[in-house]
């Protein structure tokens, strides 16, 4: 059974009686990242979250917390937190602790009694967009040095970023570690919270996260839309002119993406830790989607797991230029936009990705189309280091003491460009990077919520590591 020791105490009594309110609160807020709401400074929901979550952390009852919510011009604002060491001997040791308050928008149909925009507790969960990515972050490290202070357990200096566009491939937070990089100083080990969990049992390391490259390609053909009787079959059309581009980009009866410099080799021994959560977690292991009867996924779960952590996949996440089908007119069309995401292995390079997927859509455009490609700022992905002896062991002390079963570490499918930009400014620090995100969580989907029990040993796993850090 986990321990219920003088942290776990402070973390239960704060999660149930200020914590899940004030998460309550902040789940009501639409802030939206700037991708998403490009008026964010207009429509101030991102300063109201970082008003509220500041606010909140800055009235806790911490000796020595420092709290501010710092604003570049232009960009969206971060919470800083800083609490020095309480341990002497480690007063020049820095731990730096990350997640994030901006939200994707609600992009789907929740279920009957539940909304995006508020907050539902139904049992262990709390359902409601930002729950758990990642508005649990703040309240999750905050248990942790509360936890650690009433339990008298001496750690060393804690410094806390919580940033506002992350949603949006975190375009704004390296101007911040540069604005702050005398007051983070150079961290030993590194802490984000803003990963998953492939079971709620025990405490997940998330060893690699995937790279993202997010594009708008256009296809025009025509200054205006015409009858298509007249232009039908005379005119070409854009969308067939987009399917052939986007077979230039992936087999379109595999999934494979073709282009080589979106792809990379699955180093040997993360295909061996594929292979033994596989073997030991079985399907559970690759994850569970709302699939339809008859889809088919690969038999093999390893090969499953490969392919949602390691391996370039295509998605089309967005569209214009195509009218709703009720307002579908017989019109050939003038123009089409497609949104495309391409996840990227954790070990390629975004940058030169994204060069080849514009020159690969754009060169010798089909029946001399105009073809154009907006990109956005790719996001690299990260393979961790390996961890540290000391790491490992209060890894393996602390899973079995909160969770009561062992750790395990696996691949992640998603980006935080926060970890590949740390990793490149602090080569030798530490990194655990993990989070709530496990089964039918679905960020990013309809009807997010936050395992709460899980929040709560993860904080006190935190609190376990801070007290570890050297």
């Amino acid at each position: 059974m986990p321990v219920r020791d003088r942290v776990a105490e402070v973390v239960e009594s704060a999660f149930e009686g200020d914590y899940l309110p004030r998460l309550t609160e902040y789940t009501s807020i639409a802030c939206l990242s700037p991708a998403f709401d490009p008026d964010w400074a207009r429509s101030g929901a991102i300063a109201e979250a970082a008003r509220l979550l500041g606010g909140f952390a800055s009235g806790r009852a911490l000796p020595g917390l420092a709290v501010e919510t710092v604003e570049l011009a232009g960009l969206t604002p971060v919470i800083l937190l800083e609490l020095a060491a309480t341990d002497p001997s480690r007063a020049d040791s820095t731990t730096l602790a990350y997640g994030h308050f901006d939200k994707q928008p609600p992009l789907g149909d929740w279920r009957a009694g539940l909304g995006p925009f508020e907050a539902v507790r139904e049992g262990d969960r709390l359902y409601g967009r930002g729950t758990a990515d990642d508005g649990y972050a703040l309240f999750a490290i905050l248990g942790a040095l509360e936890g650690l202070a009433a339990a008298g357990r001496p750690h060393g200096r804690v410094v806390a970023i919580i940033e506002g566009s992350e949603e949006s491939g975190s375009p704004h937070l390296d101007a911040y570690l540069d604005h702050l990089a005398p007051r983070i100083g150079s961290p030993g080990l590194v802490i984000c919270l803003d990963s998953g969990c492939t079971t709620y049992d025990r405490l997940w390391v998330t060893s690699s996260l995937r790279g993202v490259l997010v594009a708008t390609l256009r296809v025009d053909v025509m200054d205006e839309g015409v009858h298509s009787g007249h232009a039908g079959g005379v005119v070409p059309s854009p969308f067939r002119i987009a399917r052939q581009l986007l077979s230039r980009l992936e087999d379109e009866r595999t999934g494979e993406i073709l282009l080589p410099e979106l792809t990379s080799a699955i180093p040997e021994h993360r295909r061996a830790e594929i292979g033994e959560v596989a073997a030991e977690f079985g399907a559970s292991a690759a994850g569970a989607f709302p699939t339809l009867p008859g889809v088919e996924l690969a038999p093999d779960v390893a090969t499953r797991v490969e392919a949602g952590t390691w391996r370039a996949a295509l998605s089309i996440i967005g569209q214009d230029g195509l009218p709703p089908g009720p307002e579908g007119g017989n019109v050939a069309l003038p123009w089409v936009a497609l949104k495309l995401s391409v996840r990227l292995p954790p070990n390629c390079d975004a940058a030169a990705a994204g060069q080849a997927l514009e020159r690969a859509l754009t060169e010798d455009p089909p029946s001399g189309a105009t073809v154009t490609v907006e990109l956005e700022t790719p996001a690299q992905g990260w393979d961790s280091p390996e961890p540290a002896p000391w790491l490992r062991r209060v890894l393996e002390a602390s899973s079995l003491d909160r969770f009561g079963a062992p750790p395990r570490s696996l691949g992640l499918g998603g980006s935080i460009p926060f970890m590949a930009s740390l990793g490149r400014r602090f080569p030798a620090a530490q990194f655990l990077a993990t989070g709530v995100l496990g089964p039918g969580s679905n960020a990013h989907g309809p009807n997010e919520f936050l395992h709460i029990p899980t929040a709560k040993a993860l904080s006190c796993s935190v609190a376990d590591v801070l007290a570890a850090a050297p």
